[in-house]
């Protein structure tokens, strides 16, 4: 059996690409590049202020600093092998895994205690 095909459709004069100014369509593109590329310098040259709700006092001493850092870092380990215990399997090697991580964390805030007072 032959199927009957219709004809295509008669072309315009012209090729479809003669409807659109090519030097108009890259200028917009240029426009919409340079006002995205704008934004982008405009909200990065926005002065950024952090709240101030948690902010630590800034006349407080490193030492100070490191040893607060030190008992957080110790105190986060515990928590996290506390709730490793809680796990099983795959999940618990993860967060045991945090665990070190953390104390790997403390061990470097000790050495930078000891480095700042050797003698204590």
């Amino acid at each position: 059996m032959f199927k009957v095909t219709p004809n295509p459709p008669e072309a315009e004069d012209g090729s479809p690409d003669t409807s659109i100014d090519t030097q108009k369509l890259h200028e917009a593109a240029d426009r919409a590049l340079d006002e995205y590329i704008k934004l982008s310098t405009r909200i990065n040259a926005i002065e950024r202020k952090p709240s101030t709700m948690f902010i630590i006092a800034p006349g407080i001493d490193t030492e100070s600093l490191l040893a607060n850092t030190c008992e957080s870092l110790a105190s986060a380990r515990v928590v996290a092998e506390d709730f490793a215990g809680c796990l099983k399997g795959s999940q618990r090697n993860t967060m045991l895994a945090i665990s070190q991580i953390i104390m790997l964390g403390e061990l470097a805030v000790n050495r930078a205690l000891d480095n700042i007072d050797p003698q204590g």
